[in-house]
């Protein structure tokens, strides 16, 4: 049986107007093949997403970890495992999330209140935002209720906790095949032709296989729909799924040598 592909553009609050995005595919020989989008409205939808039997492997835009010198201050744990539920025993909600990291944040200079992880910066030219951010891209927060569920839904977690391989779930980050496709070229959030000629430009690059070798299909209507989306959405999921396709194909699924246990590692950094 060959192994389901998904990629996730997450969302902490979703709605039927901002859903979570999931892009569906497939290998055929060489070539990673979209099958379909699906949109979840809710969290619950979420955990049936993650619920559905393997094999599946799964690259999901959140972070599976925090930084380290913040876990440490906190006294959190030594695991990404550990650190979760310790969270979660303190912190009732998100907004109380949002008030540890501010009362921890406000202590330090400025420009290290918002403290990186190591994967975070070990991508050439780009940085992805820190975990603690939980205000403008609140990545915080799609951390707060992302990575738990992931947890309770007993999926497998390479170098940081193992569970069922069959269903398998990397951390993906979409803006590093943006980057090293069209540069620094915004393509997301507007309705404005030079976003809309970067989705373009973008997707033109994935079905011509100028990511690592590897060849997205795309019906026209699927190029359409990426491409026009103005959110940037759908391409994002889709950007999930080629990094879970690459990761498909690499040994380890492209792990690192060394993975801190707290932090966590982006597939492909």
């Amino acid at each position: 049986m060959s192994t389901h592909l998904i990629g996730v553009d997450f969302s902490s609050a979703p709605t039927r107007r901002k859903p979570i995005v999931v892009a569906r595919g497939s290998f055929h020989g060489a070539t990673l093949r979209l099958q379909r989008l699906d949109a979840l409205p809710s969290l619950p939808a979420f955990e049936a997403l993650l619920a559905e039997p393997g094999p599946w492997l799964g690259a999901f835009d959140f972070p599976f970890g925090l930084p380290r010198e913040f876990v440490v201050a906190q006294g959190l744990g030594i695991t990404a495992a550990e650190v979760s539920a310790e969270l979660h025993r303190r912190c009732a909600n998100r907004m109380a999330f949002r008030a540890l990291v501010d009362a921890w944040s406000q202590g330090r200079p400025p420009g290290q209140r918002l403290v990186h992880r190591a994967t975070d910066t070990a991508m050439a030219g780009v940085r992805s935002t820190s975990p603690l951010q939980t205000r403008y891209v609140p990545v915080g927060f799609m951390y707060f209720e992302g990575f738990p569920r992931l947890l309770a839904a007993g999926v497998h977690l390479p170098a940081l906790r193992k569970g069922d391989t069959g269903r398998t779930a990397l951390e993906a980050y979409p803006g590093l095949l943006a980057h090293e496709l069209i540069g620094q070229r915004s393509y997301k959030n507007s309705v404005a032709a030079d976003r809309l000629i970067a989705r373009k430009d973008l997707v033109d690059a994935l079905e011509q296989g100028r990511w690592r070798g590897l060849r997205f299909k795309l019906t026209h209507a699927q190029h359409a729909a990426l491409a026009g989306d103005a959110s940037g959405d759908r391409l994002d999921a889709a950007l999930c799924l080629l990094q879970a396709g690459w990761a498909a194909t690499q040994p380890r699924h492209g792990q690192p040598e060394l993975v801190d246990a707290v932090e966590g590692w982006i597939t492909g950094a």
